[in-house]
């Protein structure tokens, strides 16, 4: 029985590097250039990898250097920076949901430590139930790609056009068409729950009465409106929402 255990972690972990690769690639773009704006916050290429270690978001991130440049104190940083990320506990809520009830804990507090928006993508789209060793497997990807990108972007980035290494991110937005367009292709509530959301995040950026509330606030409220409103109107039978 353990060889079965561990013979199904492995391919799960496998599948989760396989899956994990597009978004190592992806970030490496992005982190590229917040590793320019940790340059010009003062930070070396070894402070700006380990910030991209553990503070894993873009957005984060980029708070993080821009107080750290405007010479913010370490409360400023630390509250803008759970406020910029806070959309990350929703989905974390959400994901644990997909692990079996017995996972341990531990287990738990590692998927969490790198739920981005990417990492949580393909993760939530796993059928079924969700094997934590899945997950490892695309974090063991992403966490390099998005550190090493950083540190590159440091020590080298000003060799590069800004404008090359900006276009580079919208490899990005290929890959969250990837995640999305299979399920609303197959699924025509989860197709309008899709549509709504881009019409729903785009009237929110614009709409003035929203200008003081961070994109991670703004995106939460959006998230749980929408999903609950589906989950109110069209709600999955039990049996239907039970892994085979």
């Amino acid at each position: 029985m353990e060889a079965i255990a561990i013979d199904s972690n492995k391919t799960c972990f496998q599948r989760g590097i396989r899956d994990g690769m597009p978004i190592a690639l992806g970030y490496f773009a992005v982190s590229f250039t917040l590793g320019l704006a940790a340059k010009n916050a003062g930070f070396s290429a070894l402070q700006a990898m380990i910030e991209s270690l553990t503070n894993n978001a873009s957005a984060g991130e980029y708070a993080v250097f821009s107080l750290a440049a405007a010479g913010a104190s370490y409360w400023e940083v630390a509250i803008m920076t759970l406020v910029t990320n806070a959309r990350y506990l929703l989905m974390s809520c959400s994901l644990s949901q997909k692990l079996a009830p017995d996972t341990p804990l531990l287990h738990r507090m590692l998927v969490a430590y790198d739920i981005t928006d990417e990492v949580f993508g393909v993760s939530i789209a796993v059928p079924g139930r969700l094997n934590p060793w899945y997950t490892y497997g695309a974090m063991s990807m992403a966490i390099p790609g998005w550190g090493f990108g950083t540190f590159l972007g440091v020590a080298v980035g000003s060799i590069l056009p800004l404008r090359l290494v900006s276009a580079l991110s919208v490899g990005l937005y290929g890959m969250f068409l990837a995640i999305i367009v299979p399920p609303a292709r197959d699924n025509r509530v989860v197709l309008g729950a899709v549509l709504l959301s881009f019409a729903a995040s785009f009237v929110s950026s614009r709409w003035a009465l929203l200008a003081g509330i961070s994109s991670g606030v703004k995106t939460i409220i959006l998230t749980v409106v929408i999903a609950l409103g589906a989950a109110v109107l069209f709600p999955i039978k039990d049996e239907e929402a039970s892994p085979s």
